[in-house]
């Protein structure tokens, strides 16, 4: 007799996963894009999030027109695959895509055959870009939630896109009020903590355009929750 099993997934599992904080206005009244959950998604219901999602399989071999800066790529492999940096960035560039109609890319064509998630994107005559990402903020879900994500924030200017910030006319439904908010304003939405945190760090950031030496790193094993900093010692009180 033939025992046929079937392969579920453990959606409790860390994923790798890419958020990217779109900021504009930083010289005069910082304001970020940011859109609202839906009632009944499994992660975050109707919290007010940047956008983001997890890693898929294909994005370590979408051809990027312009790489990760070396300082940024050298962060996001520290404590991590060596090879996880360039799928995280195609992450950010997708995610930013997907759920905003944002284009992070130039314009170029691609070099081979495209993928199905990428053909709309491609459709607008642009190759996804990297260079303008800079990684700021990495996190681990803590324990027992419905999904738990290994999420990686990208601060982005926008002046990159080469869209207007405007105009989200190609956003899928994933993310709802897709709106730029305030920063001075946020505490008047429903966010979620580590949303909080990291807003902390773009407003620290707001005037300052070079890349950071050092991450923070919320790191929540099952174990024990350590917030860390890539590049350097744990963080003192």
């Amino acid at each position: 007799m033939t025992e046929t099993t079937t392969k579920t997934i453990d959606k409790t599992a860390i994923r790798d996963a890419a958020t990217v904080v779109v900021l504009r206005d930083r010289a005069t009244r910082p304001r970020v894009l940011m859109g609202q959950r839906g009632a009944k998604a499994a992660f975050m219901p109707n919290k007010f999030v940047f956008p983001g999602g997890a890693v898929d399989a294909q994005d370590a071999q979408i051809p990027l027109a312009r790489a990760l800066p070396p300082l940024c790529a050298a962060r996001l492999s520290e404590d991590s695959s060596p090879d996880m940096a360039r799928a995280l960035a195609v992450a950010a560039v997708r995610e930013l895509w997907e759920e905003t109609g944002q284009i992070l890319g130039v314009p170029a064509p691609w070099p081979e055959s495209i993928p199905e998630d990428w053909l709309e994107f491609a459709g607008t005559g642009h190759r996804p870009s990297a260079e303008p990402l800079q990684f700021i903020f990495r996190a681990i879900t803590p324990p027992g939630r419905p999904r738990r994500f290994d999420a990686r924030f990208f601060l982005l200017d926008a002046d990159e896109l080469s869209s207007d910030p405007d105009d989200f006319d190609a956003a899928t439904d994933e993310l709802s009020h897709l709106q730029w908010i305030a920063v001075d304003e946020i505490r008047n939405y429903d966010m979620p903590f580590i949303t909080e945190v990291v807003l902390a760090e773009v407003a620290a950031r707001a005037t300052d355009e070079t890349p950071p030496d050092s991450v923070p790193f919320f790191r929540n094993d099952d174990e024990e929750s350590l917030f860390l900093r890539l590049h350097g010692a744990g963080m003192r009180d």
